[in-house]
């Protein structure tokens, strides 16, 4: 497209290019010099391709390979800015993740070390419980080991003085079978009462 509208260019400009234009607008001058000098024409259509070709040469293709070269830059910091806002939405995904795996483990931590302290203070618990328990027991045991040791001293005693006492009333000495039947006799008593 630019190729046409610089074909259609060109003999427009070596038209206005090839008239010599003077001071003086006759009429008879003026229809003369509208129509151009053909040597001199080709001459500056010449002159016209030669400076074309040198400024596409040394001008237009240098430039065109710095804009290149500058568009190519631009588009690679382009694309690595958009690599490193994608590294960058990663990385905060993944520190993300972290911070919530560790809030997690945190929490499984508390909720663990809770669970524990909970556990122990059933086990201590129990364990004050069942201690409480062996004592009371061994002071029942204590009570009844105490309690039947005072009846059997306490019978001992009021076998001695059942003794004492028949053998002052039957006036005679008490034979070791009369004295366990009466000593069991009275024990019998004493229990009823």
């Amino acid at each position: 497209m630019k190729k046409r509208k610089l074909f259609f260019l060109l003999p427009v400009i070596g038209l206005l290019t090839s008239c010599d234009v003077s001071a003086d607008l006759n009429s008879e001058s003026f229809t003369s010099k509208l129509i151009p000098n053909w040597p001199s024409f080709v001459a500056q259509l010449g002159a016209l391709v030669v400076l074309i070709v040198v400024v596409i040469i040394f001008a237009y293709k240098p430039v065109k390979k710095i804009v290149q070269k500058r568009q190519d830059y631009i588009e690679s910091n382009i694309k690595e800015a958009e690599q490193s806002k994608l590294v960058w939405q990663e990385n905060e995904l993944k520190s993300k993740e972290t911070v919530l795996a560790s809030e997690r483990t945190a929490a499984d931590i508390v909720a663990e070390a809770k669970k524990e302290a909970e556990r122990q203070k059933a086990l201590t618990l129990e364990e004050t419980q069942l201690q409480v328990l062996q004592m009371k027991r061994d002071a029942e045991n204590d009570i009844a080991r105490m309690e039947v040791e005072a009846q059997e001293q306490i019978r001992k005693e009021i076998v001695s003085v059942a003794l004492d006492a028949s053998g002052e009333l039957l006036g005679r000495e008490v034979s070791s079978e009369d004295n366990i039947r009466l000593v069991e006799e009275f024990v019998e008593e004493v229990k009823k009462k």
